[in-house]
């Protein structure tokens, strides 16, 4: 877990949760922002092509529409016309900030976020692309050069690592975190912009990636200390939700006046230090555990003042594997870890605050580390401590599907449940899937990379994988058929009384899978393959001996929305299903205790896709 320190600087976006109400500034404002997207008197506009609606959907055979209805909560771009179009501004500039949002883009669009109005981050439908480049989805713009050569007039472009965009008319999550270019007193730039991270759909895209001046398109060819969001409307149909800004212009806590004392023995527990005889005892620049020449056994106490410019809540992550840590902040335990590390939150007020750490080293094998990481009001997550001891993490073992392949693993799901029994199929078209094998289920399906295998493989391995896209779950861990006495029946969340069986799986040519078991006394091959070029993936189920009440679950989520022609849109707006075969069934959407769920009889066969 220590590892996670090597990140100096990087933001933790759950801070984002929480906030103030949005204002607007003509100026970085402190904490955290929401925009209300009530009316656009947040923004500056010389356009028309910009609304306020309360819904927003495209159509996927359609270019460039995006169709709305009344109300609000959604912002959105309809550049019709080509006069009546233009770029949206914030009232307020921003310097260092965490900016988090949903957008949609529709069929063919493009659009594009610039920080500070200089710097873009493209938007565009990249739906299928299989080599990303800076003009698609999620790629930092290329900077531009008419004095340059024909074909290298623009460059430092960041294509994305991986294309991790959804199909147009779904919500896609993207957040960004941002440096700002730093400047002395003279005005003289002395510290490039950087990109600390973009993630898109919760796959990394881009991390510590520095700008050396404005991208094409920008507000100006200068740079400046602060500068307004910028979100480009004159290419395409796009619409934001969520709209979330964290800015980072607060100073940084600082350890002052810092003094240990080292004593030798083994601590399980915080002793009396008054009636110890210390070991050696000194002053430090910096909190680190290197200033102890014993091997084994001892404890480490630091005392000194954490001097604070802000007033508010400060988050502290201790490491201190082998033994003990303690963080006591005016005499007031913070955090103890025992073990590995442990997070704890106080409210201070400005001023220099009795600081004091002690690590007790115990456990031979391990080696000596002790960090801490702060957070707070108006500044980033950073280490305070030593960095030069922090382990190097171990060399990935990841899993690229160049032909389809079958990967057998343990699987974490985001509700911490661990399916025991997982199967994920990877192709080279880059779309994946897991399959849980004790309950019949397509658990989630995902773009991009395969595999991260390293877990099953690090120090003694856990036996579980990790898939590396962007990431699609289609399902809890339940049987994907029940028997229903009536359509309303509560959906059962376990196999008790299914005799539920699993048969194994048989390969076509290709090496596909197709899972084969028995419940409720029917037979069922259940096949999963590319659907759509690649759009999607068609589930088929074949049933023998069913009984005339056996149902399946096709979808859950909060919200599942009936489009023509048996298509629907799941779980606001995460994905398509499409009805491809009914085998006679009638399809009912129903409510359910955490949102709905699209449920239909079964009888023979029965063939849908999903399309994200």
């Amino acid at each position: 877990m220590f590892r996670n320190l090597v990140r100096v600087g990087l933001p933790s976006f759950k801070k984002l949760i929480a906030g103030f109400a949005f204002l607007c500034l003509s100026k970085s404002a402190f904490g955290q922002t929401t925009i209300p997207l009530t009316d656009l008197a947040p923004f500056k506009t010389e356009g028309k092509s910009w609304s306020i609606v309360g819904d927003v959907t495209a159509d996927l055979a359609k270019a460039n529409i995006l169709n709305s209805v009344k109300g609000s909560g959604v912002l959105i771009n309809l550049p019709a016309k080509k006069n009546t179009a233009a770029d949206l501004y914030t009232n307020f500039e921003h310097g260092d900030l965490d900016l988090e949002l949903d957008y949609m883009m529709a069929k063919e669009s493009n659009s594009g976020i610039y920080l500070q109005g200089r710097y873009e981050i493209q938007l565009e439908d990249s739906w299928g692309v299989k080599t990303p480049t800076a003009g698609n989805n999620g790629g930092i713009y290329e900077r531009w050069d008419e004095k340059r050569a024909n074909g290298q007039k623009g460059y430092e472009g960041y294509p994305p690592r991986q294309n991790a965009s959804k199909a147009p008319g779904l919500w896609q999550h993207l957040k960004i975190s941002f440096q700002a270019p730093r400047f002395d007193a003279s005005g003289r730039k002395t510290e490039n912009a950087k990109i600390l991270l973009v993630q898109l759909n919760g796959v990394n895209i881009h991390e510590n990636v520095v700008l050396s001046g404005p991208t094409r398109g920008a507000l100006g060819s200068d740079e400046k200390a602060t500068g307004p969001l910028r979100f480009q409307g004159d290419h395409g149909a796009v619409a934001f939700r969520n709209i979330k800004v964290t800015n980072f212009d607060k100073p940084r806590p600082e350890l002052v006046n810092l003094q240990y004392t080292i004593y030798k023995g083994k601590f399980d527990k915080e002793p009396d230090l008054t009636k110890l005889p210390p070991e050696a005892k000194g002053a430090s620049a910096i909190l680190t555990s290197t200033v102890n020449r014993i091997p084994n056994e001892y404890l480490i106490q630091y005392t000194g003042k954490l001097k604070v410019a802000e007033p508010g809540e400060y988050k502290f992550n201790l490491t201190s594997p082998g033994g003990i840590g303690i963080l006591k902040l005016n005499t007031k335990e913070v955090t103890k870890v025992v073990g590995e590390s442990g997070t704890g939150a106080i409210t201070l007020s400005a001023g220099e605050i009795p600081f004091e750490i002690l690590y007790s080293k115990y456990v031979n094998y391990i080696k000596p580390i002790l960090g801490l990481t702060i957070s707070g009001p108006g500044f980033r997550e950073f280490l305070i401590s030593d960095a030069t001891n922090i382990k190097v993490p171990v060399d990935p073992v990841l899993v690229n599907a160049t032909s389809n392949m079958l990967l057998r693993s343990f699987i974490d799901l985001p509700d911490n449940t661990r399916l025991t029994h997982a199967i994920s199929v990877g192709s080279p078209e880059q779309l994946h899937y897991t399959y849980d094998y004790d309950r019949g289920t397509l658990v989630q399906a995902w773009r991009g990379t395969f595999m991260d295998a390293t877990p099953m493989w690090q120090d003694r391995g856990d036996g579980s994988s990790k898939p590396m896209g962007m990431i699609l779950q289609l399902s809890k861990p339940a049987l994907t058929l029940a028997n229903l006495s009536t359509p309303q029946a509560t959906w059962a969340t376990d196999t008790l009384g299914s005799h539920y069986r699993p048969k194994g799986y048989t390969l076509d040519q290709n090496d596909l899978p197709t899972f084969q078991y028995q419940i409720y006394g029917a037979t069922v091959a259940d096949a999963i393959r590319l659907a759509n070029n690649g759009q999607g993936l068609q589930r088929v189920l074949t049933v023998e001996n069913s009984p005339k009440t056996l149902y399946a679950r096709l979808a859950e989520g909060k919200k599942i929305e009936a489009l023509p022609k048996g298509m629907y849109l799941v779980d606001d707006k995460a994905y398509y299903l499409q009805l491809d075969d009914a085998g006679g069934g009638k399809p009912q959407i129903r409510e359910v205790k955490d949102g709905q769920e699209l449920i239909i009889p079964v009888r023979n066969k029965l063939s849908y896709s999903i399309i994200f």
